[in-house]
């Protein structure tokens, strides 16, 4: 055995370390100070308002994991920071998703040995105050950008007249498929919380025009009708298997023949280990949601022809995630 070190054990089991340091560096605004240039210790110490010995171990930190660079005593942005953390105007920004999972997914997954001896959540996130919800609603849509952006350009929204997103958050999902396609109109029908915070978001957004917000329980509560497209994006995997088949059946008795149901999420093989995110995210869902985990095509293809859908097909999208597109029967 002279080859095998524990080194894969070290570098995993110091991940802990590392996400928490790129986690602190954006909350301190660390790379928003470093978008307004280089700068030395004392400088950017002056900038963020903190005591240059604690900034520098979160500086250098940020150097070694590579999303910081160093010359002699200056700091900069690394590329990849520069491009999604520094706060620029008109770039993508993924310092939501950071923050969510720094105040509302960390604080769980350090009860994750408990979610998984008793399949309870860990984050309480019925009780979220409008505070918490905004950052869970914030950080679910930097999250979900990429499949947003993915799924506008894939699929023919071309075909519809009116788009429902059933759980769709703060309405980013819709934002980029109207975008694309102006004669395109939508719903999205969400709990009274993230409802709240949806109509805030779409309120800054032209797109926001086209598009009616709708609060009530997608469960308990009858859908708006008129749609000839139904969106469940990023919801399937907070679901235990009973309630994604009493979803699908909700949707069914309130869609036409022919209606679409696109499902975007991160659709496993059927070992459940590819892509390799699926199985960490897995985690994410179950101490988030308790019932949650994530599901294989195969699984998604049996729930839909038993509750009166036919698959078309499934579509690649940006990241894990992937497009399962059905029609009802």
């Amino acid at each position: 055995m002279p080859d095998i070190t524990p080194e894969p054990i070290m570098r995993i089991a110091m991940g802990f370390m590392a996400a928490k340091h790129l986690f602190v560096a954006n909350e301190i605004g660390l790379f928003e100070a470093l978008a307004k240039g280089p700068a030395e210790l004392e400088t950017l110490a002056q900038r963020t308002n903190l005591p240059p010995r604690t900034l520098r171990i979160a500086a250098d930190a940020m150097v070694a994991l590579g999303f910081l660079e160093r010359e002699g005593e200056r700091y900069r942005n690394a590329p990849v920071a520069a491009a999604f953390l520094g706060g620029t105007a008109g770039a993508p920004d993924f310092r939501p998703m950071l923050r969510f999972w720094n105040r509302i997914s960390y604080p769980a997954w350090l009860r994750l040995e408990e979610a998984m001896r008793t399949g309870q959540g860990q984050s309480h996130f019925e009780r979220f105050s409008a505070e918490e919800q905004r950052i869970f609603s914030e950080g679910v849509e930097s999250f979900s950008a990429p499949m947003a952006a993915a799924l506008a350009a894939a699929y023919d929204f071309g075909r519809h007249r009116r788009l429902l997103d059933a759980g769709g958050g703060t309405g980013s999902f819709l934002i980029a498929v109207l975008r694309r396609h102006a004669a395109l109109k939508a719903t999205l029908f969400e709990l009274p919380g993230a409802a709240a915070v949806a109509r805030q978001r779409l309120a800054r957004e032209p797109e926001g025009a086209r598009i009616d917000v709708i609060a009530g329980d997608m469960f308990k509560d009858p859908l708006p009708g008129g749609h000839d497209a139904v969106l469940v994006a990023n919801t399937v995997h907070v679901l235990s298997v009973a309630h994604n088949l009493e979803l699908f059946r909700h949707i069914r008795r309130h869609a036409a023949s022919g209606t679409r149901l696109l499902l975007v999420d991160v659709w496993t093989d059927p070992t459940h280990t590819q892509p390799p995110a699926a199985p960490l995210m897995a985690g994410e869902f179950l101490v988030i949601a308790g019932e949650g985990q994530a599901y294989s095509e195969a699984e998604a293809d049996a729930w839909l022809a038993e509750t009166g859908w036919h698959k078309l097909e499934r579509k690649p999208l940006a990241g894990p995630g992937s497009l399962i597109v059905a029609e009802a029967a």
